[in-house]
């Protein structure tokens, strides 16, 4: 699980410590195992957030693992044509390298540590698949996508896209050193990621080495989501074990606590985990595929426009694959 390392985390800025006597650590409400799926032409993924109300996701709306897996020549998979209004699509690849193309002329790769920001706003039509040689060749391919919800005010705003590489992320350590801390978006202990969002949020990717505990700072009026990429570990102060496809809904509280069990498996060397929190925007949310707007007639609405065009078409000029 390379993304983006050191070889030194010694070298880097450290948060700072946690006093437990001062600081109010977050309880875990609720700890889920993500149902396993597949998506777009028949990649498999982990739904992150199957079960957990939507009031504790807020301003979150979906999670996907996808992968870890590692496809012979010819099996790598995307996804086909589709439309998207009303939120934001994050994509961070760990392994592996995607493509992506849009109605609108947008288009680019992302591979090991970046990220594609894409605010769908008032609509478009975007593809997302492997390039041509890496079907050819087949490879190793690992990611997630986290659907970001939009207020009301800018669910109708232009389409726009922020490639965030994987260089970008602000690097920090935890005061034992014992972590790799990725700031991606938002702010953690005073490092602030790249990411430009429309509600304050805070996304973060941790890799744990083994028996390290992380104590991050939090601020008190988001919400607190940990989703274990790969490893086993616990979460809380009260150390619940936790495990790769697990994800952890914290209460409220200053600070988020979670550590990496002493032995890990061959396959993962240390405990990975997406850290996410967000100001929840409170606001009625109406969710059906691939659009998110605040009533059943807004997605009504945007059903017709996407069936009448109104939404882009597939251009003329299209990535070599898109038309398997």
């Amino acid at each position: 699980m390379p993304a983006i390392t050191v070889d030194d985390v010694l070298v880097l800025p450290r948060l700072p410590r946690q006093d437990p006597a001062t600081t109010s650590f977050r309880p875990v409400r609720r700890l889920l195992t993500a149902p396993s799926g597949y998506e777009g032409e028949g990649f498999p993924v982990r739904r992150a957030f199957a079960g957990v109300p939507m009031s504790e996701l807020d301003p979150f709306i979906h999670l996907d693992q996808m992968g870890e897996v590692d496809y012979a020549p010819g099996e790598p998979k995307g996804t086909a044509w589709h439309p998207h209004r009303g939120f934001e699509t994050v994509t961070y690849m760990i392994d592996g390298i995607m493509d992506h193309q849009d109605s609108t002329g947008g288009g680019g790769t992302i591979t090991n540590g970046d990220t594609q920001w894409m605010t769908a706003g008032s609509g478009l039509l975007h593809i997302e698949a492997p390039p041509e040689h890496l079907v050819t060749s087949g490879g190793l391919f690992h990611g997630l996508q986290l659907w970001v919800n939009l207020p009301r005010v800018a669910k109708m705003s232009p389409p726009r896209y922020q490639d965030i590489r994987g260089r970008e992320a602000a690097l920090v350590t935890t005061p034992d050193g014992g972590a790799l801390v990725r700031v991606i978006a938002g702010e953690i202990g005073g490092h602030r990621g790249p990411g430009s969002t429309h509600t304050p949020i805070t996304i973060s990717h941790v890799t744990v080495q083994p028996g390290a505990e992380v104590d991050l700072p939090w601020r008190s009026d988001f919400n607190a989501l940990v989703y274990v990429l790969g490893g086993k570990g616990t979460v809380g102060t009260g150390r619940r074990p936790v495990h790769t496809g697990q994800l952890a809904v914290y209460g409220s509280g200053e600070a988020i606590r979670f550590a990496a069990a002493d032995r890990q498996d061959a396959h993962t060397a240390a405990l990975d985990v997406y850290v996410m929190g967000g100001l929840p925007i409170r606001e009625p949310v109406a969710h059906y595929g691939p659009f998110v707007m605040n009533t059943r007639a807004e997605l009504i609405q945007a059903v017709e426009d996407y069936q009448a065009g109104r939404l882009g078409v597939v251009p003329a000029e299209r990535m070599p694959h898109a038309d398997r």
